[in-house]
């Protein structure tokens, strides 16, 4: 892997021979990818609806949030209050659907912070001709409300979601059939994303990887997991690489 460091914080490692923007579709992550939330309305969603539907005091705290999907920070919760799966598992519906139509009607609220070099990274591989589309743990109506909210939905063609996919690779492997449903069947898919969850999904499905250090883990952190891309943000790769051509 060839490493570029560009000042003391701009970093971007490349593996030799890929070609991070000659991908036919790219699948982007939410949650510390494109944005970051600067609110507390979809992470207050679980408890407000869990307390609604089943009427449980249920903390997320202890639940490793980086990287997991909603319907598994919500299972993983509740076995941690001591909810019985037998319990829980029949009112999972009712409260997924709470939680969207409870974040749906604050979303007013949410005032959520692109990360460096997004728009410009989305213009720029959508002018090469990519498909994009995003890939993440949010449910469904959660997901396209925040990245409505950060004013880029214009760029995204399709989703992938944990309505109904908790294991992260098995997300990543449905978004990537639809990717290739628009961009045709052997289409060159790649992952973006934050965390070595997103590396390990990604890798899962014989996907190429761009991992952005502008979440919880540094870059050095997840270029241990051999990302085929790994860059301080989407603005220091972008930057990178136009400075080269």
């Amino acid at each position: 892997m060839q490493t570029t460091q560009q000042n003391n914080e701009a970093r971007t490692a490349i593996e030799d021979g890929f070609a991070w923007d000659a991908q036919d579709a790219y699948l982007f992550d939410i949650d510390g990818t494109l944005l970051r939330s600067r609110d507390r309305v979809h992470f207050d969603s679980f408890a407000t609806t869990l307390r609604e539907v089943m009427g449980f005091e249920v903390s997320l705290e202890g639940v490793p949030l980086a990287g997991n999907t909603d319907t598994s920070i919500l299972r993983e919760a509740c076995d941690r209050a001591g909810i019985p799966a037998d319990v829980l598992e029949p009112q999972v519906a009712a409260i997924l659907e709470g939680m969207c139509h409870n974040v749906s009607g604050r979303r007013n609220e949410m005032h959520p912070v692109l990360m460096p070099g997004v728009e410009k990274t989305l213009k720029y591989l959508a002018d090469r001709g990519a498909t994009l589309g995003v890939a993440t743990g949010n449910l469904e109506m959660i997901g396209w409300i925040k990245v409505e909210r950060a004013g880029i939905r214009e760029w995204f063609r399709f989703g992938g979601f944990s309505d109904h996919f908790p294991v992260r690779s098995e997300l990543i492997g449905n978004a990537a059939a639809k990717a290739r449903e628009l961009a045709g069947t052997h289409a060159s898919v790649c992952v973006v994303g934050d965390t070595p969850r997103d590396i390990e999904a990604a890798h899962a499905n014989g996907l190429p990887v761009i991992a952005v250090a502008t979440g919880h883990f540094t870059f050095d952190e997840l270029l241990e997991h051999k990302p085929e891309v790994c860059a301080t943000t989407l603005a220091d790769l972008l930057a990178m690489t136009q400075g080269a051509a």
